[in-house]
């Protein structure tokens, strides 16, 4: 059985992060690495597993897996218990304060949320939660929206209003939600689900969805069921000034492909714009797309040596030409990357097999890329990043970490450049 922490009350929580964020908001100074926020497990949430995103004012939104209300039927990670809580952390003049948004509740709003948020065109946060305790289809999932309350709020701390886009079944709209949503140009939401659909196998293949806002409400349309040659989408997706959609694969052999939909008036088109065959790398993560409509990716692993890589598709007479960014060897286990405005490629390193992760920068230089190891984590600093990095206006790096740092419920960082 997994242990548990001493369950709290709400109103303790909420007591423990108004102490926190008086005690934690330190001048920021001019160093490359710092730690800017230390998880509690209270309502501030604990163990964030994934990366965070900015808003045009400079503030970052986030998730946290576990803490926030203490209540039955959450799930548990050693000493890391709640529902999990979605955070906003904020630059109030040389400091910075995190502040609680939501708060999952468990029962019919589950919780323990492992994809980030992302800001929608209306200034609201939109997400997906993987886990529903009660779906039999490999937990199903929903898609959320959270604002501000209508009216201004008269205490410290209040909650945000949750609204359910969308509520997965299984078949034949999905389940388990594992990219986080984007948006194009008309309003729509895409996504992807790992299970569900109608490719067939017990639990299917996957999908990829949209939601159109119809109504007052939102109407989901899968546009592709994933089949067994062309399985388990999961990752960030990218999206195309033309509206096409880029995302991974787990092919047939399961080293992977990167695919794309394409719109058209009759429907969507899929195509597999390129193979991994294990030489080239083997099971790639999520997607990002430089201003040049280039795409960047990352490997697990690859036959042989088990050697995970950085890799870039750009578009060419038509079609799509594979290059090698960077092999980081045996030891690197990736699991988030993003790129600046220049488009160079900031990675992020879990840690597994060894060390406790790291973060690194490829910067192009010439006919090559020059690799700079950013910081390594040591525990006291955090541990086990999973998330990308985010990059502000001034080229400064923000990111989160899983465990480590002073109550190893995971920390907030920042690298300057």
């Amino acid at each position: 059985m997994l242990s548990h922490k001493r369950l709290l009350t709400w109103a303790a929580a909420l007591t423990l992060v108004l102490a926190l964020v008086a005690v934690a908001t330190q001048p920021i100074q001019a160093q490359t690495f710092k730690v800017l926020y230390d998880f509690t497990g209270g309502a501030d949430g604990a163990v964030p597993y994934d990366g965070l995103t900015i808003d045009r004012a400079g503030n970052l939104y986030g998730t946290a897996e576990y803490g926030g209300k203490q209540v039955p039927g959450c799930l548990s990670y050693g000493s890391s218990t709640g529902c999990g809580a979605v955070f906003k952390f904020s630059p109030v003049g040389s400091s910075w304060v995190l502040t609680p948004l939501y708060n999952f509740a468990g029962g019919t709003d589950y919780g323990n949320p492992t994809v980030g948020v992302t800001v929608g065109p209306d200034g609201a946060l939109y997400g997906v939660l993987s886990y529903n305790p009660t779906c039999h289809y490999l937990t199903c999932g929903k898609v959320y929206r959270l604002r501000p309350p209508p009216s201004t709020c008269r205490t410290v701390l209040c909650s945000w209003n949750e609204t359910v886009l969308h509520q997965f079944t299984g078949a034949p709209d999905g389940s388990y939600p594992t990219s986080p949503v984007i948006f194009d140009t008309a309003g729509n939401i895409y996504g992807t689900t790992t299970f569900g659909g109608n490719g067939g196998g017990y639990y299917g293949y996957g999908t990829a969805y949209q939601l159109t806002p119809s109504n007052g409400g939102w109407t989901e349309n899968v546009i592709y069921s994933f089949g067994p040659d062309d399985s388990l989408p999961s990752g960030p997706l990218a999206l195309d000034a033309a509206g096409n959609l880029y995302g991974t694969v787990c092919d047939g052999s399961c080293y992977g492909a990167v695919w794309r939909l394409a719109p058209s008036q009759s429907g969507w088109t899929y195509n597999n714009l390129y193979y991994f065959n294990g030489n080239n790398g083997a099971e790639p993560g999520g997607l990002v797309r430089d201003r040049s409509g280039n795409l960047y990716g990352y490997t697990l692993g690859a036959v042989g040596n088990n050697s995970a890589t950085v890799f870039e598709l750009t578009p060419s007479d038509g079609g799509w030409t594979y290059s090698l960014v960077y092999d980081l060897g045996y030891e690197a286990s990736l699991t988030g990357l993003t790129v600046d405005s220049a488009g160079n490629p900031y990675g992020v390193n879990s840690g597994y097999p060894f060390g406790l992760g790291f973060v690194f920068e490829l910067a192009r230089s010439g006919g090559s890329w020059t690799y700079t190891d950013l910081h390594d984590f040591r525990g006291s600093d955090g541990e086990s990043p999973y998330g990308a990095v985010v990059i502000d206006a001034n080229g400064n790096l923000f990111g989160t970490t899983s465990a480590g740092g002073r109550n190893n419920d995971g920390v907030i960082f920042e690298i300057t450049p």
